[in-house]
């Protein structure tokens, strides 16, 4: 048979690197009987891709109506690293014994990384490709692929560390008669959080009306905006649903304040920084149901998910009145500039380890005391595959389904409780 097993170990247990780190490892490779090649090539590759198809009706040249489909493809190329662990492109055949043969490998890679990223219609990709370059025969390829996070410091963005606040305000007409009016302020005390943070949640529901409130959610919800450029520029946004919580009821003429959590799974961070073709952010959607044929209320508020939680919050302050739809803007924040590669202070391990970060930047190293040293936690959006569009026929695939990991933090939140 020749090549029996193939594996790539990497020096990061979680094989999870900051963009700007080096990627260090060894390939293994073993075979049960003598195999002869060229030489074995490993291949580092960066890269975003997107794709679909619409389907359409059309009159062809003869008049008939038939469906025309049209594949839509985006693609950006981060980085390409490729070169010979052994042999080389001219060398002459090497025969490799039975056993085992372990070839170490580095990699460094480039400090403007996009964090990985898997979507339904696109994904932000890294990936390690093992060749065996065999004259005469097809090339056997070997895959895997790892995470790279761009660094998002919540604390360069003023913004995020303000709290907010929405307030939903409505007045009901029953038989020609206006009824009192029915508020619902929700507040939050900050709009930066990292993974494995809760979102503290005030809701004030105030109903002076005759309707009564069925139940007031609150939905974390992730939008991914996809872009082509083959054969035209396209673009395809979608919403999903990562966590959801529900209060209530409230009766009419009643009045009721309800605090809750949500907690925040692994999850990439916001904006995807230096990916061109897939933008992402997060908001918290509140929606106000209410009782009879009478529409919901509902409005947004922007959340921006980082890697580095904010050290501390600012003490309460009074909030200010917005809009019941806040859009979230996609300006140019200082946190969303990728930072320095961020090391725990302790090596990685399943117990986590002592607190304190440390942030090199140009102005220094900034020290973040309480701040425990994260998990890296697998996000629930796994890729479906990881053979690209060139991958041949032959290109096997090592490990299991792959799932970007997140650095996920570990605090104490308080259990939820609701009162009147």
């Amino acid at each position: 048979m020749g090549l029996k097993g193939c594996e790539v170990v990497l020096d990061n247990p979680w094989n999870t690197y900051y963009a700007g780190q080096t990627v260090n490892g060894q390939v293994n490779l073993t075979f049960d009987s003598a195999k002869k090649v060229r030489g074995i090539i490993i291949r580092f590759l960066g890269e975003a891709n997107t794709e679909w198809s619409d389907t359409r009706r059309v009159t062809n040249s003869e008049g008939r109506d038939e469906e025309e489909t049209v594949t839509y493809k985006g693609h950006e190329e981060y980085f390409q690293i490729q070169y010979y662990l052994l042999g080389g492109k001219n060398s002459a055949e090497i025969e490799l014994p039975a056993g085992t043969h372990t070839y170490p490998f580095t990699c460094a890679l480039p400090p403007t990384l996009p964090s990985s990223f898997e979507g339904e219609f696109g994904h932000v990709r890294f990936t390690i490709k093992v060749t065996l370059d065999r004259p005469w025969k097809f090339d056997q390829d070997m895959k895997m692929a790892f995470t790279v996070i761009a660094p998002v410091d919540l604390n360069l963005n003023p913004r995020v560390k303000e709290p907010f606040k929405l307030e939903l305000e409505k007045t009901f007409c029953c038989f020609c008669c206006r009824s009192g009016p029915l508020s619902v302020i929700t507040t939050i005390p900050v709009t930066g959080y990292v993974s494995g943070q809760v979102i503290p949640i005030t809701c004030e529901c105030d109903n002076a009306s005759s309707v009564g409130i069925t139940t007031v959610k609150f939905v974390l919800r992730k939008r991914v905006t996809f872009q082509t450029q083959q054969p035209r520029a396209e673009k395809k946004e979608s919403k999903i649903t990562i966590a959801e919580l529900g209060i209530g009821p409230v009766g009419a003429n009643e009045s009721r304040t309800f605090t809750q959590q949500l907690e925040i799974p692994p999850l990439p961070p916001t904006n995807l920084v230096n990916c061109g073709i897939i933008g992402l952010d997060y908001d918290l959607h509140v929606e106000c149901s209410v009782s009879g044929p009478h529409r919901n209320l509902s409005g947004n508020i922007p959340i921006t998910l980082g890697t580095i939680p904010l050290a501390s919050f600012k003490p309460p302050a009074p909030y200010t009145d917005v809009p019941a739809q806040v859009p979230t803007q996609p300006g140019e924040d200082p946190s969303m500039a990728p930072t320095q590669p961020v090391s725990p202070a302790s090596p990685p391990n399943g117990a986590g380890g002592a607190l304190g970060w440390n942030v090199a930047d140009s102005a220094g190293a900034q020290l973040y005391p309480n701040i425990p040293p994260p998990q890296f936690v697998e996000t629930q959006f796994r890729a479906p595959k990881i053979i690209g569009r060139d991958d041949s026929e032959h290109t096997k695939v090592i490990g299991d389904a792959f799932a970007p990991r997140y650095p996920t933090f570990q605090f104490n939140p308080s259990a939820p409780s609701m009162h009147n």
